[in-house]
């Protein structure tokens, strides 16, 4: 006969760190996320990979850094990037991240990592409006540069 295993009864839930004011309400165009990323995330070294979740009108409720990489490389996962829109009960999600090299044309990692985002944001009923890469003073917006046409 075995021993028996004890369980951890736990619950889960989104930490408030703190809180920036944004001007505008909602979300109404890629200048408008690429105003807010800067804001968010000012002058970095290095990649990091934000998720903005937004409500049913496009209004933001929360960012989160979702991954810190190094100043070439961000390994994101689908389930880290879902992880808060699921937790705060997102509608829809806009990623972002800088190239500290200021070109912010997508890589091929980029074109992928962004595939993969849309095919698992489909699946758990979270979808992806855009994937803003951040230059130095300028930004691609995935979405309308026709990234996201197979979806």
């Amino acid at each position: 006969m075995q021993p028996s295993k004890r369980v951890d009864i736990v619950s889960v839930k989104l930490v408030k760190e703190a809180s920036m004011l944004y001007r505008n309400r909602r979300i109404r165009s890629p200048q408008d996320c690429y105003e807010l990323f800067k804001e968010f995330l000012g002058e970095v070294d290095r990649e990091y990979f934000v998720v903005m979740c937004l409500d049913v009108k496009n209004q933001p409720t929360n960012i989160t850094i979702a991954h810190i990489g190094s100043l070439n490389l961000s390994i994101v996962h689908p389930r880290e990037v879902l992880k808060t829109a699921i937790l705060s009960n997102a509608a829809s999600i806009i990623c972002c991240h800088p190239h500290p090299s200021g070109d912010p044309t997508p890589s091929p990692e980029d074109v992928d990592v962004t595939k993969r985002l849309i095919e698992a944001g489909l699946i758990v009923g979270v979808e992806m409006l855009d994937h803003i890469v951040l230059g130095d003073d300028s930004y691609v917006s995935m979405k309308e540069s026709g990234y996201f046409e197979n979806e």
